[in-house]
């Protein structure tokens, strides 16, 4: 598995992303932000191809906005070290490789598997 730890080294995985294809397997999960998965999606169809992960380091929760975006916009940066995607891995549709950033919000009760296109014009060098 690809252990990406460098923005530049994301950018070159995002330029192989072939986010303008059709693909009948995963086009549902083509939303611009942070979705949940819906529960309907076959995970199988995604193959784990690397990870932005930090868990060497303490857990860290800030996140990066600077230009006044949240956690659901559809144009929030992506930064690696901070939250969430210091908790993601980064997985490709098996159909048609499209890439994708997933992590789970885990809850009380609950897990919630959150995904992302991974979007080349979105990630950020802060």
């Amino acid at each position: 598995m690809l252990k990406i730890t460098d923005p530049q080294e994301l950018l070159k995985l995002a330029l192989s992303n072939h986010q303008d294809s059709e693909c009948a397997t995963c086009n549902i999960l083509m939303h611009p932000g942070w979705e949940s998965v819906p529960g309907s999606f076959d995970l199988t169809t995604l193959k784990l191809i690397g990870t932005l992960k930090t868990e060497d380091h303490s857990e860290v929760w800030d996140e990066y906005h600077p230009n006044g975006t949240h956690s659901w916009s559809a144009d929030a940066p992506i930064a690696i070290g901070f939250h969430p995607y210091n908790r993601c891995d980064i997985y490709q549709c098996i159909h048609c490789a499209r890439k994708y950033l997933r992590y789970g919000e885990y809850g009380g009760y609950y897990v919630d598997e959150r995904i992302r296109p991974l979007n080349g014009k979105l990630i950020a060098i802060p």
